[in-house]
């Protein structure tokens, strides 16, 4: 047995040591690893269609588990001139997704015929792409939200890790989809399209609502917003809070 230790050991030089199974190269034995769970997160991206455009707002945390770990990171990204992005969930899968739009952005762009995506055709290619990786057991974990012009008509649709998407007025990802969607949707049903101010000020009053309530939340964030003039995101903002009554909540130590 000594002679099979030799680098002259005949078949077994470069074979496996005994007990071992032989790795064929450019493959692997090993287990296809798939992320089971998400590690730095962010919570909830808001969304409303206004007369004349979408605005698009998120904070700027990043989770890493209950630790407020990142506090400056952002989750908006401008697509086009006519498109915005919001993403909640993995900032990792995030950041994949963000370089792999931008390369066909660059793409596109490169063929030089006048022509872009439209914020339809980004949403309808993130719900294949959310669709396939799920088929494959390996979704990205995240949920989407697309804003965007296109021919003088605003778009907002939603997208999430198993592909189901839809299109609203208005849309919320997270802990907001509990907590700033009612307000959103009762806002929204009772009047016709608001101006940009309206949905300005509604959208900061629901970020508000969520730093309150929502423990990932953050008071720290950004606002996007998109017209026929194109693509502008503001931040970073903070909301101005007031804690006086803190005292008075009682039953939740």
């Amino acid at each position: 047995m000594a002679a099979l230790d030799g680098p002259g050991a005949g078949m077994w030089g470069s074979g496996p040591a005994p007990g071992r199974f032989y790795s064929v190269p450019g493959s692997s034995l090993d287990p296809v690893r798939h992320t089971l769970s998400p590690m730095v997160t962010g919570t909830s991206v808001l969304g409303v269609k206004f007369d004349g455009g979408v605005i698009l707002a998120a904070d700027m945390l990043g989770s890493y588990g209950s630790m407020a770990r990142f506090r400056n990171i952002s989750r908006l990204m401008k697509v086009n001139n006519s498109t915005i992005l919001g993403a909640s969930g993995d900032y990792a899968d995030y950041q994949y997704l963000k370089q792999a739009i931008e390369q066909m952005m660059i793409d596109e762009e490169l063929l030089g015929d006048g022509h872009s995506y439209s914020p339809k055709a980004i949403h309808s290619w993130l719900t294949r792409v959310m669709y396939n990786r799920r088929c494959k057991m390996n979704p990205l974990w995240n949920t989407v939200i697309i804003g965007g012009m296109s021919n003088g008509e605003s778009f907002l649709g939603y997208v999430d890790k198993l592909g189901v998407a839809y299109e609203s007025q208005t849309v919320a990802t997270g802990f907001g989809a509990y907590l700033a969607q009612p307000l959103m949707r009762e806002v929204a049903e009772n009047q016709s399209l608001m101006s940009k101010d309206e949905a300005r000020q509604l959208i900061e009053r629901c970020l508000k609502v969520l730093y309150y309530r929502d423990a990932r939340s953050y008071n720290r964030y950004e606002i996007s917003t998109v017209t026929a003039a194109g693509v502008e995101i503001e931040g970073p903002l903070s909301a101005e809070t007031n804690w006086d009554i803190a005292h008075m909540i009682s039953g939740f130590e």
